[in-house]
């Protein structure tokens, strides 16, 4: 089953989604008569903040700004490091300094996802984005901190380092991020099946069970997967 996620990578929900995708995921391919379903992940560009400049902003007076004041950022914090927890995530966010503008990120999961068949570059780079975001506080707007966090996950240096330094995929993605609103996306984790189902937010592992089992029933019926 090929699943379109549409995420930002300074979304804690939508690395949260991620986690419980994985989990439904497992569990499908553990009922009877599914055990070697292949799933294939393809991540599409949505910033949360397009109009964020290249450099990023202070991460505590864009929260303040764009939540309401320390107490409302507080309280969202302790509600996404207990969602964390459940999930086997943590969350530094005491770590995190910067929000940073995500479209050199998405470049590159971009352009790892068009890797020869087989690296699977693509799904270990956004795993590793958001790690080094959340976990590490580091600076995922920062073309250096790219580099290092795609060759410590075996991406060829040099190559990301070229990639970045040039202006390739650029427009692409900000077209994409238009045409994600444009078909409906307006807020991320969105998940797509095929052509006509579509499932938005950090939902529970049974809820993607059931996204399954409807795309199951519209390929079953001809419907593309």
């Amino acid at each position: 089953m090929r699943i379109v996620v549409y995420a930002d990578f300074v979304c804690p929900w939508c690395y949260i989604g991620k986690r419980r995708l994985e989990r439904a995921e497992a569990l499908w391919r553990g009922a009877a008569g599914v055990m070697d379903e292949d799933f294939e992940r393809q991540w599409r560009p949505f910033q949360l903040n397009p109009t964020m400049p290249a450099e990023g902003m202070e991460r505590d007076a864009y929260l303040n700004w764009k939540l309401g004041g320390p107490e409302r950022v507080a309280f969202i914090h302790d509600r996404l490091a207990k969602e964390g927890v459940a999930e086997g995530l943590r969350f530094a966010f005491d770590r995190i300094t910067r929000m940073p503008n995500t479209l050199a990120a998405h470049r590159l999961v971009d352009w790892a996802q068009r890797r020869p068949a087989g690296e699977n570059a693509g799904d270990a780079l956004v795993e590793a984005l958001f790690a080094a975001y959340f976990s590490e506080g580091r600076d995922i707007g920062d073309p250096g901190e790219l580099t290092a966090i795609a060759a410590d996950h075996g991406l060829p240096r040099a190559e990301v380092e070229s990639y970045l330094r040039g202006d390739a995929g650029l427009e692409a993605m900000r077209e994409a991020d238009v045409q994600a609103r444009a078909r409906g996306v307006n807020a991320v984790p969105c998940y797509v099946m095929g052509d006509s189902y579509a499932l938005s937010g950090a939902q529970p592992p049974e809820v993607f069970l059931r996204m399954f089992e409807f795309a199951r029933g519209q390929n079953a019926h001809g419907a593309p997967d």
